[in-house]
């Protein structure tokens, strides 16, 4: 299997193998899976190579060009006042081609780099369970996984992280920074987020722990007398083509009378498990994406099934990146409707290439267009249903330590404000200052649910109107997109 793309840990056993997670994982990507899968013209790492050039592995001619790269690296080595590691000359001179690309998903990872790196992620699972990119020159969060820490403690994407337990990640290379957000099983990351529409940053802490690696979900869902299957997709890992098909036979043989693809929050993954389960639902022999390289040439996928008995509806929002992208705009092209937001933006194709000495590049390789050949990079799968969830979604687990009260004035009283409005109080202003009709709502979360009423909020207070938050933000009847998806599918059935 090519080891396309993304430094990933996600490893079990077995060989490790290139994802678009993070666990933490770096950028969003589509992996190349396998050199046959795509025919003839692939080097020995599986990087497709054009006609005329040499395949890696293979003799290249010096150019003379090189003659220039030599006679600077002399010159630093015999003259330069301040000497400098030899490797580390190499390695700089490789980084500044690299940097040279102006693409945020290529990089150079030394030889120590990937060592290190993969090392500590051959006998793991744990993390922090967010996939990030470089955007900006600032490492942000495409999206967390599902069930996982950075999840739970309210991550969402768009966060820019600043800092992780005090280290600045500004000026680093995205798999430096992978390396300081990642870590053991329950150790802490103190986390310095810059939130999209917050005017200072929010500190928010994870505990690392184990992902979860199940990429499929599946339920069903009754509405005015039909059946309704949901399959939640939370990545597109080695085997979750496999449960797909396994969970939508289920489905299936229970006679559904439509189906709900949920890829919201899924950073995308291997592309040919996106592949397989496009050749499940794209009707008619129908196009699942188009695969475009530096030469201009094009690779065509087909699917080979007919179509479905019952209408599908696709949910996605600005967490569905790459691979999930594929299979919005897929179904999307063959007639069904995409319901949600926006999505990620990533249209291009990543291949990790170990060199002889054990270090690594990750070069942007190919980009991908949907069936009727539309580059979304940077623009994203546009719904047919364009539906935002309720604010309160966005809020965030409230610092511990920290007592909000009258008079104050932060983000923290800003994102209790949303707590408090989602929780059906009335907090009166939303702008961060803590003010008596603030203080009065809190008096009555406190009062509803036996605590004091001290117009504070303690730990306790603050634990309770999180579980209470997560409660609304878990039940279907408050998801929105969901709720718009099946009105969707309701009115097709009819």
């Amino acid at each position: 299997m090519i080891k396309g793309g993304v430094f990933i840990l996600y490893v079990k056993r077995r060989t490790l193998f290139v994802m678009l997670l993070l666990v933490v994982v770096s950028t969003s990507i589509v992996t190349l899976a396998a050199a046959k899968f795509f025919g003839q013209g692939f080097g020995q790492n599986g990087t497709r190579v054009p006609e005329g050039q040499a395949a890696s592995g293979q003799a290249v001619p010096q150019n003379p060009d090189f003659a220039k790269v030599y006679e600077a690296y002399q010159l630093i080595e015999n003259t330069a006042l301040e000497k400098q590691d030899k490797a580390k000359l190499i390695d700089g001179a490789i980084e500044g081609m690299v940097k040279t690309l102006d693409d945020p998903f290529s990089d150079y990872m030394n030889q120590k780099e990937t060592k290190d790196f993969n090392s500590s992620l051959q006998s793991t699972f744990e993390g922090i369970g967010a996939e990030v990119t470089l955007k900006n020159d600032r490492v942000t969060i495409v999206s967390p996984i599902k069930g996982s820490p950075a999840e739970k403690a309210g991550l969402r994407p768009e966060d820019q992280i600043l800092k992780v337990n005090g280290k600045s990640l500004q000026g680093m290379s995205l798999s430096d920074a992978v390396m300081h957000i990642r870590g053991p099983k329950g150790t802490k990351a103190e986390l310095e987020i810059m939130r999209p529409g917050l005017s200072e940053p929010l500190r928010i802490v994870v505990i690392r722990d184990d992902i979860p690696i199940e990429t499929v979900y599946s339920e069903t869902i009754q509405r005015d007398g039909k059946t309704f299957g949901k399959l939640e997709i939370t990545q597109f890992s080695q085997d979750t083509a496999k449960h797909f098909a396994n969970e939508l036979q289920k489905l299936e043989e229970k006679g559904i009378d439509g189906l709900i693809v949920d890829v919201r929050g899924n950073p995308g993954g291997l592309l040919d498990s996106v592949v397989e389960i496009g050749n499940l639902l794209v009707p008619d022999k129908g196009i699942i994406l188009q695969i475009q390289y530096s030469d201009g040439k094009k690779e065509v996928f087909r699917s080979e099934k007919g179509k479905a008995a019952y209408p599908i509806v696709v949910l996605t929002d600005k967490g569905s990146a790459s691979a999930s992208e594929i299979l919005a705009a897929a179904l999307q092209s063959s007639g069904y409707k995409v319901v949600g937001t926006n999505t990620f933006g990533k249209g291009t194709v990543q291949n990790t290439m170990p060199l002889e000495d054990d270090s690594q590049l990750k070069i942007t390789v190919a980009k991908w267009l949907t069936p009727d050949g539309t580059w979304i990079h940077k623009k994203g799968v546009i719904p047919d249903v364009k539906i935002e969830q309720p604010d309160y979604f966005k809020a965030v687990l409230l610092p511990d330590g920290v007592e909000l009260k009258r008079d104050m004035t932060s983000s923290d009283v800003k994102n209790l404000q949303l707590i408090l409005k989602g929780l059906g109080q009335a907090p009166g202003r939303m702008d961060g200052y803590f003010d008596a009709r603030t203080e009065a709502a809190v008096k009555i979360f406190q009062n509803l649910h036996q605590l004091p009423m001290t117009g504070k909020v303690d730990k306790k207070t603050a634990g309770l109107m999180q579980e209470e938050l997560i409660k609304r933000i878990r039940d279907p009847k408050n998801d929105l997109q969901l709720q718009a998806a099946i009105e969707v599918l309701s009115q097709q059935t009819n």
